[in-house]
């Protein structure tokens, strides 16, 4: 066998060699694992919805996003932060129960203000840093998981990133039409 025909790679050869591809690469490219359980999650989801709730100007933290963000940041750059925040959720569900006999995110919004309130007076570190959390995913630019279809800056009215603006524009008379790009390239907007 030639040198050049040892080497040559067919098409059954690539075909072939695809059952090779670590099942680790395949999940690695798809969407990053969760770090809340589903319960976990759905009291993040009600609690930061408790914070910055759903109303006649605008979509509430959920729908910004805001879950998506802390979750993302949890599993990243955030991650010695996970224990302690799940922690949080944690006490957040067992002070619930233990006052009104349910998990928090199964409890009516005026319960639910009142173990926010209960949250904000006793644990005030864990309530500020669900609070940054929340603003930052509901604003930051969607490269990062948060701020769906730019939910956030519609409510701020932010048009999006720009490298220059017209004089027209710096006037602000006329609200700036939305870019709709993230700062990193495309439209990030989940």
């Amino acid at each position: 066998m030639s040198k050049e025909a040892k080497f040559r790679i067919s098409r059954r050869t690539v075909v072939a060699s695809a059952a090779l591809v670590p099942i680790a690469a395949i999940k690695s490219a798809a969407a990053p694992e969760s770090v809340f359980s589903p319960a976990q999650r759905r009291t993040l989801e009600a609690f930061v919805d408790r914070l910055v709730p759903s109303d006649e100007n605008g979509p509430g933290a959920t729908e910004c996003g805001a879950v998506n963000y802390i979750d993302a940041s949890l599993a990243d750059f955030l991650a010695a932060e996970k224990p302690a925040f799940l922690d949080g959720l944690k006490a957040i569900d067992d002070y619930a129960r233990s006052k009104h006999d349910a998990a928090f995110a199964e409890l009516a919004p005026d319960k639910q203000d009142l173990v926010v309130t209960a949250i904000e007076s006793n644990s005030r570190p864990f309530f500020d840093r669900v609070r940054r959390l929340t603003l930052e995913g509901m604003m930051s630019d969607p490269h990062y998981g948060g701020n769906t279809q730019f939910r956030g800056w519609d409510l701020i009215r932010y048009p999006g990133p720009r490298l220059a603006a017209s004089v027209d524009d710096q006037k602000i008379k006329d609200p700036l039409k939305p870019l709709r790009s993230s700062a990193y390239g495309g439209s990030h907007g989940h």
